[in-house]
């Protein structure tokens, strides 16, 4: 388990403080995005309305409120393995994302987490996708059934992983999408499914010949190659 970071860079929340705005929707979405998506948009309110919507102030508040030695447990991104990844896809096409993540701590996650959509864009109606409890060190792919927008241009989506508790920590996952018809993402997808099936099916090293007669026996099977090789069957072929 790892401490939470709770060093701010001065220089950040100082043009933090200085937005101006009295947009609480703008507010809450900066207030998440600053504490990395380690707590929700309802809990961001209540911090901001207790500070009379204050940035700076609902952030300290909410360290204030955090003991400082809280453990969370700790995970690392490791890499992109989606098929095809890095190919544009076309509009309304399902497709899988699967990345290799890592529990960099020193002790075992606990059970019950999940892998959560936590802002930007977000591709279908799954927002969430269990994980298996990891060892330290260990490493695991996590993968997520989704489905492109419909219409063409760029998009991107936070996911991050969540304890059972609601406890959001490490690493956030980008899912940058590139929209466009004719995009390859998709098909290239199916023919690796294609491919993984086709693989795993029994293979036959040889038909049988002649081919078989429903309820023929060797004899009957013989007089119908017999048949085939005639004459009479060739002049008419």
């Amino acid at each position: 388990m790892e401490g939470m970071d709770v060093d701010l860079d001065p220089e950040l929340m100082q043009k933090f403080s200085c937005l101006g705005t009295t947009d609480k929707d703008v507010l809450i979405s900066e207030f998440q995005r600053l504490l990395g998506f380690q707590l929700n948009p309802a809990g961001c309110a209540f911090f901001l309305d207790m500070t009379d919507w204050n940035l700076q102030a609902a952030v300290g508040a909410y360290y204030d409120f955090e003991s400082p030695n809280i453990s969370v447990p700790s995970m690392s991104f490791v890499e992109d393995v989606t098929i095809g990844e890095g190919e544009s896809i076309p509009p309304d096409t399902q497709f899988i994302k699967t990345w290799w993540i890592q529990n960099s701590g020193a002790e075992a996650w606990p059970p019950g987490v999940c892998l959560k959509y936590v802002g930007g864009d977000q591709y279908g109606h799954v927002n969430m996708v269990m994980v298996r409890s990891l060892e330290p060190q260990e490493i695991a792919d996590v993968s997520v059934q989704m489905c492109s927008p419909s219409r063409a241009g760029m998009y991107q989506g936070q996911w991050r992983m969540c304890t059972a508790t609601g406890l959001y920590y490490g690493d956030v996952i980008w899912v940058i999408l590139s929209v466009e018809v004719g995009g390859l993402l998709g098909v290239t997808q199916q023919l690796s499914s294609f491919e993984t099936e086709s693989n795993t099916q029994p293979h036959r090293k040889g038909g049988q010949w002649p081919p078989p007669v429903p309820g023929a026996g060797t004899e009957q099977r013989v007089q119908w190659t017999e048949c085939l090789c005639s004459p009479k069957f060739l002049l008419k072929s």
